[in-house]
């Protein structure tokens, strides 16, 4: 996988708050609910700071991470979960990557004429 990734959304368990990347302000607004539940609820269920994202390539991410200092965080239980999640999530992955290709020219091929 690149190691070249934008953050789309995050939210944070340690400091109550919830981040959107303004690049992305002309997402459907249920898929911005839907995101902002999925980091929301991740994040506090998890004790964690958790993103959804891409890579350069168009695929998309979801990453739980968790201050050193945090003992209530389950470095064994997390990575479960967010596969876990990924794999529910999977309409709401392919809808993100479609408008990674088409609005914001992220992972596409180049057309054949161009």
């Amino acid at each position: 996988m690149d190691d070249n990734k934008t953050v789309l959304a995050a939210a944070s368990v340690y400091k109550a708050k919830y981040y959107i990347n303004p690049d992305f302000a002309s997402l459907p607004p249920a898929v911005k609910n839907d995101i902002k539940a999925l980091c929301i609820g991740t994040a506090q269920r998890l004790h964690c700071v958790f993103m959804v994202g891409f890579y350069d390539d168009g695929s998309v991410f979801f990453e739980a991470q968790a201050q050193e200092d945090d003992f209530v965080y389950d470095e064994i239980g997390a990575p479960p979960e967010v596969k876990r999640l990924t794999a529910e999530h999977k309409e709401l992955i392919a809808a993100l990557q479609l408008y990674l290709k088409v609005f914001a020219g992220v992972g596409g091929e180049e057309w054949a004429g161009s």
